[in-house]
């Protein structure tokens, strides 16, 4: 961490020459440029903020103490609370939190959301899938930001913001431009200048966010961390719908006790393919390419159920087989959205942790995933606050379509058929235009010196990451791949789901290689990722997309070093 800077003064060389031990002392006090207690009730004008507000301000700064544990310690802090006031007066205000350290670095960090937002996130925590073994960005003397996006979530109806077309606005993006210039704002009264340099981190919707900074307010980042980012938000919420209509079927849903079966039938038939029965499908490509759950078999035995009938929790009929293989392929629109979107591709199905039987992080994990309750009308509870409740997938899907499309809470959403929206498909090309955030031409972001880190699981059940691969694909096409190189990395995670994980729960300290990157110039090179869960302490390479990191053949199966990133596809069955 930078030592805290210094009011320069004309006294200043003297006091170093003939008062050393007076100078040690004031390099522990930060010079600032106003109190903690001084930004109490601080008004923000609505000029400082690019984008239509009536201005923000602040409803509270709290002087707090030191804390945290090492390495994941921190010094004192002010914690500031803002709103920023929107201009349609029905609109919801802003809420923001923002963290700022006494010793600063002189950077700032920006966090995005997840799912609908509706909450602030933890400012004063690590980011998504961040290192457990080094400090988080307010102990490395960050000041840190972020907002609920524009509205407070309902628990039971977490969509239902969308009304108001201010508030949908500044969830599909707009609140992250004024959130950040409002804390850029708050930054300089409290410091006396604004960040040097600026970051972004963010997961899933958080990831999305992420690269729509990079790709409409290039200049107000110089980093970005996007983890299972949800960059085509519309055309996943359809992938959503057709998966559910699926699951909707008769007998077509699978219990938690079926879905560890087929977990642990992808796990013997697969595991194997990198080299190393180590409890972790590294060649998910091989896996996705030859794996199939009617031929199947576990412990020696079919996964498909006597004669495609129901017949036990240890077996999937073909009911359910046929669902799950819609998750795995990708749905194809019968007309092109209007954010060019041609459809969204499927999950890496086989070996994925849809939800099984467990403690600990696995409820969480359930919840992402496929939950306990069929969908059906009206829609069963969802969400990661109910122990019980529907798909995750499902949830999403049926607030997206009452609020967000049809604008009726009693629409049914199994009755619209996604590939083919009819009557709708003006409304959803709008939402697109809005949600998509698939920009490929990133010149602007590079020219402010930007550089972007994309990582997602392979074992994702809510974003696949087989959209991430399209969407790096994509940038390399348009910007050529020794250009893309230059300033971004694409990494996949093998086991790590959608952010947590019970069989490889992902740790990497993106931050510090995000920082070398940006202001030292040395690009990323043999990074390693960390499982907590799972087996604690077990390490992997973080290989470059297409790679995977294969087993030597010799050296612990936990250490990161006995494997080598390879992109040849081919594998022992």
């Amino acid at each position: 961490m930078n030592a805290p800077r210094i009011a320069r003064t004309s006294s200043f060389t003297p006091l170093l020459r003939v008062a050393p031990v007076l100078f040690a002392a004031a390099l522990a006090e930060p010079a600032l440029a106003a109190s903690c207690n001084e930004l109490s009730g601080k008004q923000v004008p609505a000029s400082a903020i690019a984008l239509p507000t009536t201005g923000a301000h602040v409803t509270s700064a709290t002087p707090m103490p030191a804390g945290g544990t090492p390495p994941q310690s921190f010094g004192p802090y002010c914690e500031v609370t803002a709103e920023i006031t929107p201009v349609d007066p029905s609109a919801p205000t802003i809420r923001m939190r923002l963290v700022l350290p006494e010793h600063w670095n002189a950077k700032a960090m920006m966090y995005g959301g997840g799912g609908y937002n509706g909450t602030v996130p933890n400012v004063a925590g690590n980011i998504p899938a961040g290192p457990v073994d080094q400090p988080t960005p307010l102990g490395r003397g960050y000041a840190v930001f972020a907002s609920d996006s524009g509205h407070v979530a309902n628990p039971l109806s977490p969509g239902d913001f969308a009304w108001n077309e201010e508030a949908l606005a500044n969830y599909a993006h707009d609140a992250l431009k004024k959130t950040r210039d409002t804390a850029v704002y708050l930054i300089e009264q409290r410091y006396g200048q604004a960040p040097q340099r600026s970051y972004f981190a963010g997961g899933s919707t958080g990831g999305r966010e992420a690269l729509a900074v990079a790709q409409q307010w290039p200049k107000d980042f110089q980093g970005a961390i996007a983890l299972y980012p949800a960059w085509n938000a519309a055309a996943l919420d359809l992938q959503f719908g057709r998966i559910t209509r699926a699951l909707a079927a008769p007998g077509a849903f699978p219990s938690l006790e079926k879905r560890a079966a087929l977990l642990e039938a992808a796990m013997q038939a697969c595991d194997g393919l990198d080299g190393v029965r180590d409890r972790l499908i590294s060649n998910q490509a091989a896996c996705n390419a030859w794996f199939d759950p009617a031929k199947a078999k576990l412990n020696g035995r079919p996964l498909r159920c006597p004669g495609g009938a129901d017949t036990g929790n240890s077996c999937l009929s073909d009911a359910q087989i046929h669902a799950l293989k819609v998750f795995d392929t990708p749905i194809r629109f019968s007309q092109p959205l209007a954010s060019g979107e041609r459809g969204y591709p499927g999950f890496n199905t086989w070996g994925t942790d849809l939800g099984r039987p467990g403690e600990g992080l696995q409820p969480i994990v359930n919840r992402l995933g496929l939950n306990t309750l069929q969908p059906d009308y009206p829609m069963p509870v969802h969400g990661t606050g109910f122990a019980e409740g529907a798909p995750y997938h499902s949830g999403f899907w049926d607030e997206w379509v009452r609020y967000f499309v049809t604008r009726n809470p009693a629409f049914n959403s199994l009755t619209l058929d996604p590939a083919s929206l009819g009557p709708w498909q003006a409304r959803v090309d709008a939402l697109s235009l809005r949600q998509d955030v698939n920009q490929t031409d990133l010149s602007a972001f590079v020219a402010n010196g930007g550089k972007l880190l994309i990582a997602h699981g392979t074992s994702d059940q809510l974003v696949s990451t087989r959209a991430s691969a399209d969407y790096y694909r994509r940038v390399q096409q348009n910007m050529g791949r020794g250009r893309t190189r230059q300033f971004m990395r694409y990494y996949e995670i093998p086991g790590y789901a959608h952010a947590a994980s019970t069989v490889f729960n992902a740790a990497w300290d993106s931050l510090t290689a995000l920082e070398q990157w940006v202001e030292r110039g040395i690009a990323p090179k043999r990074q390693t990722v960390t499982d907590t869960v799972a087996v604690p302490g077990r390490t992997r390479p973080l290989c470059e997309y297409p790679a995977w990191p294969k087993y030597k053949g010799h050296g612990d199966v936990n250490d990161a070093s006995s494997f080598v990133c390879v992109k040849s596809q081919k594998g022992r069955h």
